[in-house]
């Protein structure tokens, strides 16, 4: 039970590297009698599978304090790994906004920036509630994309979008006001 927040986490990014294979090299993977649509399918599935996972390595931590500076370090590499993996892969497949997604991943290189230059000064920015917000939009954009079955992908991709700006600008206030 010790490590399992941390076996967690490295399972998203083992997910995160299969999903990118999954999606970008799909027809020299599996055989050519596959329909196209359960890469489809099975990219969904494993992006939610370890977004599941960053749900609960946080929770088991927290809960049963095991937390460590391994998990410090690597769940959120392990998130941004599956958001890049899985934003590479839907603008391969021209699902998503290019625009779009260089917004999301510019703030969360920005607000990862932000966490170091904050913990140079011994400060702590703790994800909020709009951090979780965002995240939660950014996972339906991603599933509804990577699914390609329902509708909705793109409307819920400029949610996040929105989401993911203004809770970067909340962090940007939290920061400065934690470093006066």
């Amino acid at each position: 039970m010790k490590h399992l927040p941390n076996i967690l986490t490295i399972s998203r990014i083992i997910m995160a590297i299969l999903l990118v294979a999954i999606l970008l090299h799909w027809e020299s993977i599996v055989p050519d009698w596959v329909h196209i649509s359960w890469r489809d399918y099975f990219a969904c599935l494993i992006f939610c599978i370890a977004s599941i996972t960053d749900f609960f390595d946080g929770y088991i931590a927290r809960r049963f304090n095991l937390g460590s500076a391994f998990g410090e370090v690597f769940d959120p590499l392990a998130d941004k790994m599956l958001i890049l993996g899985a934003f590479i892969g839907l603008l391969h497949l021209e699902r998503a906004n290019a625009w779009a997604v260089f917004i999301i991943l510019s703030r969360e290189f920005y607000i990862t920036g932000l966490r170091v230059v904050a913990a140079n000064f011994k400060q702590n920015v703790a994800a909020s509630n709009l951090g979780k917000y965002k995240t939660v939009f950014q996972i339906l954009a991603i599933a509804f994309l990577l699914a390609n079955f329902f509708p909705g992908g793109t409307l819920f991709l400029w949610i996040a979008v929105f989401v993911t700006l203004y809770s970067g600008l909340d962090y940007t206030l939290k920061y400065y006001k934690a470093i006066k």
